[in-house]
């Protein structure tokens, strides 16, 4: 059985997205942007519930989570039993184990990706995305025990708070981990894509690369969205790529949210340059 994954992980709405269509564009290498609706062929989610079913039959009960979660291990050797070199696999799970089941296995683990953004964007981002205010969301983000419930096509995700989130993906020994903060991504997107080929071990080909980040452009993104729609879409927003800029919460989170999520993540986010 091969280590063949590689997670690209993040807390929910921190530029997961981006990260796999610039992967997409790069490895596809094609003379136009492939279509953001194309991307989860390159870099597939491990919370998507059809896998969950090809593999544990009609008998799979979503609401039971000891169930799902002891079926993860069979989902993920199913992954890398394709024998590729590399899987990419989306994951928003913490590092953690639940109910006993170690949810990151090193015999399957090659490294990972982690994105770290400034929480207190995560929480206008998040909170548009899942219809929630932004005063639910910092609570959610505070709790060791947040977890998303199975909707739509996906299993529940256990993500913690986003200071153990952050901590747990940052600091593991289990297998290499790079980090990278969505906010140098987008101050110097070459830089930052070419740290991550560098780090899965892909060829570095700089025209390839500022191609690849020119066809995953935020300007690029947005524009399909506009187009052809989005398939990772939330229904209750009216896009999925809204604005791609830093410091949103300047404007758009009240003061009090913004002193609360400094007090609950202060260690964290100075530890990562979000805070003097």
């Amino acid at each position: 059985m091969k280590n063949s994954i590689v997670w690209l992980a993040s807390f929910p709405k921190s530029g997961n997205t981006w990260t796999r269509i610039f992967l997409a564009n790069y490895f596809a290498n094609r003379d136009a942007p492939l279509s953001i609706n194309e991307a989860d062929r390159f870099g597939f989610g491990d919370s998507v519930l059809s896998m969950y079913q090809r593999v544990a039959g009609p008998g799979l009960d979503v609401n039971n989570k000891p169930q799902v979660v002891s079926v993860r291990n069979h989902v993920l050797q199913a992954i890398v039993a394709n024998n590729a070199d590399l899987n990419f696999v989306k994951t928003h799970n913490a590092f953690t184990n639940a109910y006993g089941v170690d949810l990151f296995p090193r015999q399957v683990s090659r490294c990972g990706i982690y994105i770290v953004r400034n929480p207190q964007d995560v929480v206008l981002s998040y909170a548009r995305h899942f219809g929630i205010s932004h005063e639910d969301v910092v609570m959610r983000m505070s709790r060791s025990d947040h977890l998303t419930l199975p909707y739509e096509n996906q299993v529940t995700q256990f993500l913690g708070s986003w200071s153990d989130h952050v901590s747990g993906w940052a600091s593991t020994g289990v297998f290499p981990v790079l980090t990278v903060r969505y906010e140098d991504m987008l101050d110097r997107p070459v830089d930052s894509f070419r740290a991550i080929l560098q780090h899965i071990g892909a060829p570095v080909d700089e025209a390839r690369l500022e191609k690849a980040v020119r066809f995953s452009s935020f300007d690029e993104v947005s524009k399909q969205e506009r187009e052809q729609g989005f398939k990772e879409a939330s229904h209750y927003a009216d896009r999925f790529f809204a604005k791609g800029e830093a410091g949103q919460w300047r404007e758009g989170l009240a003061p009090e949210l913004s002193r609360k999520i400094r007090k609950q993540h202060r260690k964290v986010m100075k530890k990562h340059g979000y805070l003097e």
